[in-house]
């Protein structure tokens, strides 16, 4: 029996989600640079040429996973935590509690932070999570609970401890996580 159109629609997106997914996994372990698409294509387990069905060129699948990279980040959480009327240290708290088991628990979290981090060095990310963060220090510093210092660099510096586990995560197995109580301390005041 001939399946409907509806059906093949579906199974379009499917493939095509699939594509992306997997995608966003290895070029966050490759780079844009060490991946081949036939490598991709053995990796993902279909045709390279179903690839090219769904887009022209490496370069037009690299945009689109770019274009979603700060979502699988989880930047709208970010954006949100930081408007809820918490102290600084609470909220600090929870951002690193939510970082933290999500490289612990979800790959692809980890393949969306290399990812925006890329795309950031390479000038072509916003940099709405240093600018929120550092928002949320501003916020500390005038309550007392986050360290003193440039809160920008602050702010980068929490991002590159981030980066490094999700990194670390990505090409090793079993490797060892900080805690959210250890992240949270590069801003917070000792008490």
């Amino acid at each position: 029996m001939p399946k409907s159109q509806e059906r093949c629609q579906e199974i379009r997106e499917e493939t095509k989600n699939l594509i992306i997914k997997k995608s966003i996994l290895f070029f966050a372990r490759n780079g844009f640079a060490g991946t081949k698409i036939s490598d991709l294509s053995k990796h993902i387990g279909i045709a390279q040429g179903t690839i090219y069905i769904y887009f022209k060129s490496k370069e037009e699948l690299y945009d689109e996973i770019f274009a979603i990279s700060d979502k699988i980040a989880g930047n709208d959480k970010l954006t949100m935590l930081s408007g809820l009327p918490l102290p600084a240290e609470q909220k600090i708290r929870k951002m690193s509690d939510y970082i933290i088991k999500s490289l612990k628990d979800d790959e692809m979290f980890a393949a969306g932070i290399a990812l925006y981090t890329q795309r950031l060095l390479e000038g072509e990310a916003d940099q709405s999570f240093y600018m929120t963060t550092e928002k949320i220090i501003k916020q500390g510093q005038k309550e007392g609970s986050v360290v003193s210092g440039n809160s920008r660099k602050l702010s980068e510096f929490y991002w590159g401890v981030v980066y490094l586990y999700a990194v670390k995560s990505l090409y090793t197995s079993g490797s060892v996580m900080i805690s959210s109580s250890d992240l949270s301390r590069i801003l917070l005041e000792d008490k």
